[in-house]
């Protein structure tokens, strides 16, 4: 048999724990760490520990793991196969380990590396892709390689082909609020994916030049049939790309679902047969204030914020906006697509019984280099607006957070 070399390699292998034992010693921050993964491997986790941290003892809480609140004794591997000894014990852990060296269990030792017989790999997931580096006794190398590896699979920098053919279908994806860092990983990635991209004006703009000329751009504010048309077109594009044998990725700006008219994109996908998946975004309503430093809710000032479309002024037959009930709100208001009726949404809600005091701001281009804030009442807002050309997009939020801050 041939003598252990402690300088070889390590033999990288993946681990399928699924339904088997594994022994967890030590309930602190390396078993918080290093639990979740176990879990999601579907492991039957056996942590055995005098204490453990809040996020720890929530797993045992919600039935996820078996816990025995004690301290490790000998026995305690039986039947594993495999074991973390993360104790702050010396004594324990050397025990432990000795004990799953004799019945052959690979034993991780997060005290010392060079007594464990395995070693955890800095782990990365990516639609499917797990990722795992290991470099030896340089964890911080290993997490800086696998997060470069994992965001270059997320946002499509790094090229991993599908060898299987894409199934044809529809993608919405919320592009979130202007930012390009704002969009989701998985939005960005099935953006790098697409075959077709119909994208809408306020979705960010700076993503499409990093397409690859193969994919069609598509503006969506040009698609013909007038403006009336305009959505019924949208969708007739969606499917006859898609039933073409195309990936195509409806690309809009925040929240397909927060006046988006995602559901309409995907009614009219599902009527056709077509596959249709919805990817969130971040909406404006949240993020815009917040960039500005406006939390919609804050301790003692507000414990709600509602969020209403301003495309059509209040008193007009085609609103759907009950705004006398909104101004007997406390919470916050937060208006999208109604800078150019501001004038008119202002003097509703004084009329129905906000305060004309009340802190007003509108926040233009929001998250972007072009994002400004303008300050006001809802008494001068309406001036306010007109004085600063404040033009959409533009977001109008309504009440006491607005002066809160630093």
């Amino acid at each position: 048999m041939p003598a252990s070399q402690p300088d070889a390699p390590a033999y990288p292998v993946g681990l399928r724990l699924s339904g088997r034992r594994v022994v967890v010693l030590g309930g602190g921050q390396v078993a918080q760490r290093r639990l979740p993964g176990l879990l999601a491997a579907g492991a039957d986790v056996l942590l055995v520990s005098s204490s453990a941290t809040p996020a720890v003892q929530a797993m045992a809480d919600a039935g996820e793991l078996a816990w025995e609140r004690r301290r490790y004794r000998a026995g305690d591997l039986e039947g594993a196969w495999y074991v973390l000894v993360a104790t702050d014990d010396p004594r324990a852990n050397e025990a432990a380990s000795a004990e799953a060296e004799e019945r052959r269990i690979w034993c991780v030792r997060s005290d010392d590396a060079d007594a464990a017989t395995a070693w955890t790999p800095a782990t990365g997931r990516s639609e499917g892709v797990t990722v795992a580096v290991l470099t030896g006794r340089d964890p911080r190398r290993s997490a800086a390689v696998r997060d470069a590896v994992v965001e270059g699979l997320r946002d499509g920098t790094l090229a991993a082909p599908h060898r299987r053919a894409r199934t044809p279908g529809v993608a919405l994806v919320g592009g979130g609020p202007g930012d390009p860092d704002l969009i989701t990983v998985r939005g960005r990635r099935l953006l790098a994916e697409a075959d077709v991209v119909i994208a809408d004006r306020l979705a960010p703009r700076e993503l499409l030049d990093e397409l690859p000329p193969s994919v069609q751009v598509i503006d969506a504010a040009k698609i013909p049939y007038g403006r009336a048309m305009a959505q019924e077109a949208i969708n007739a594009a969606l499917i006859e790309h898609a039933k073409a044998g195309r990936f195509v990725v409806r690309y809009k700006g925040g929240d397909p679902f927060v006046f988006g008219r995602g559901m309409e994109e995907a009614i009219a996908c599902a009527e056709a047969g077509v596959p249709c998946t919805v990817v969130p975004g971040i909406s404006s309503s949240i993020s815009v204030p917040g960039a500005v430093g406006i939390p919609v809710t804050h301790r003692g000032v507000a414990h709600e914020f509602t969020v209403v479309s301003g495309h059509v002024a209040p008193g007009d037959s085609r609103s759907l906006v009950d705004w006398r009930s909104l101004a007997r709100l406390r919470g916050t208001l937060v208006v999208l697509m109604g800078v150019e009726r501001v004038r008119e949404i202002a003097a509703a809600l004084v009329e129905y019984g906000r305060p004309g005091d009340t802190p007003v701001a509108v926040v233009q281009e929001g998250t972007t280099a072009a994002q400004r804030r303008v300050d006001a009442t809802l008494e001068t807002v309406a001036e306010a607006v007109r004085a600063e050309g404040v033009r959409p997009p533009a977001v109008i939020v309504v009440g006491e957070v607005v002066a809160v801050g630093p």
